[in-house]
């Protein structure tokens, strides 16, 4: 291990330092062909407070590494005041601080990093470090352990097998499991789904119904009311506010198609929904973080035409009254297989993946088993005392 004397860890402060923060990944995993190059737009707007709505519930301290001048890694330290406030036997509560954005050269530069974080966060009043989250719960939550194999699919992680060595290390334990499932889509489902299916069908109370995009504001109002009422029970849950839920919508409408997010009302009451999304990885991947200068022209062509090889599940939910019933596995395997016949008829779709789901959510791991899905990567959460 490299001596950590030489490695100083510094805030980031100004616009040197932020570029410098966010072309460190670029630099660190270059030589990784699994990893998918985030768009640098994205990353700037991510830790912009005039535009991200996260900070207006968080406090967020970025930071680099250098050793002899140079940039060797980043992290970031921050607090989401929402999360203080959740029952501690939900993963969160009070004096619960996060880490996130992690990239390290070495293990001693990791070393260096996590411990500067810990300090931050301990300056803050926090007693407990739990990550990484970058930066939220609902962005890009744990760090890979299984699945470096392959690319990741929209709007998931993915990062160095060694850094697992190197947190757990540093005093790091496993707080959660996180999993993603991968499935074909072109043959559908075991006969007993279809049945399942088949059966809801023929309930006149239950209709299901695609986002209409001319109201899609009042469309993600109704998500998110069955999201959090769905999901406020869950480990590590944390409210979407009024403000992410219009953010998110503006940064997804490009990317939303209608048949493929779909609510299921229950005698006229939105009881359940599916979000699916197209892996926008596969356009974005060559272009190494930026649109030019042809990168908008092949952005643009592929979200006109959307020929989608794969697509993600990045969301689900049953409302509380309706979750352990009968009616709750039916309407989620009858979402399922309405955006399932949609995707591979309007898209060319040929593989799903759900997630991530907690190791520990029995009704959602039942569902990913009777369709016959399996694990392809997982996902783990740390926590340390402070």
């Amino acid at each position: 291990m490299a001596d950590q004397q030489q490695i100083s860890v510094s805030p980031v402060n100004d616009k040197a330092a932020l570029k410098a923060f966010v072309d460190i990944a670029y630099d660190l995993n270059a030589s990784d062909p699994a990893w998918v190059p985030p768009l640098r737009a994205e990353v700037y707007e991510m830790f912009n407070p005039a535009k991200n709505p996260f900070y207006g519930h968080a406090t967020v301290q970025p930071m680099i590494a250098r050793r002899g001048g140079k940039v060797v890694g980043r992290i970031s330290a921050h607090i989401d005041h929402l999360a203080l406030t959740q029952p501690v036997d939900q993963g969160m509560g009070p004096g619960t601080g996060n880490f996130g954005m992690f990239e390290a050269a070495d293990e001693a530069v990791a070393r260096a990093l996590l411990n500067a974080a810990e300090q931050w966060l301990r300056d803050q009043g926090m007693t407990r470090a739990l990550g990484p989250l970058s930066l939220s719960i609902w962005d890009e939550p744990g760090l890979l352990t299984f699945g470096h194999d392959r690319p990741p699919i929209i709007m998931m992680g993915h990062h160095n097998a060694a850094y697992q060595g190197w947190i757990e290390r540093a005093g790091y334990t496993v707080a959660k499991k996180l999993l993603s499932y991968e499935l074909p889509i072109v043959e559908g489902f075991s006969p007993l789904v279809q049945r399942i299916v088949a059966a809801g069908r023929k309930n006149e109370r239950i209709r299901l119904r695609k986002v209409d995009k001319s109201r899609f504001d009042e469309d993600a109002a109704t998500i998110l009311a069955i999201l959090n009422d769905a999901w406020g029970e869950n480990w590590g849950f944390v409210p979407i506010t009024d403000e992410e839920v219009a953010y998110i919508g503006k940064k997804l409408r490009p990317l939303v198609r209608e048949d493929l997010i779909m609510i299921a009302e229950y005698d006229g009451r939105p009881v359940a929904f599916l979000m699916t999304l197209p892996d926008i990885n596969t356009v974005t991947a060559p272009l190494n973080g930026s649109l030019f200068p042809f990168g908008w022209a092949k952005l643009l062509w592929w979200l006109r035409t959307c020929r989608s090889p794969s697509v993600r599940v990045p969301l689900m939910g049953v409302v509380k009254d309706l979750q352990n019933t009968r009616m709750a596995a039916q309407l989620a395997f009858m979402l399922i297989e309405t955006i399932r016949v949609e995707a591979v008829k309007n898209y060319g779709t040929v593989r799903g993946e759900i997630g991530w789901v907690l190791e520990d959510n029995q009704g959602m791991n039942a569902i990913a088993d009777a369709i016959e899905s399996k694990v392809n990567r997982e996902y783990l959460i740390y926590e340390k005392p402070l």
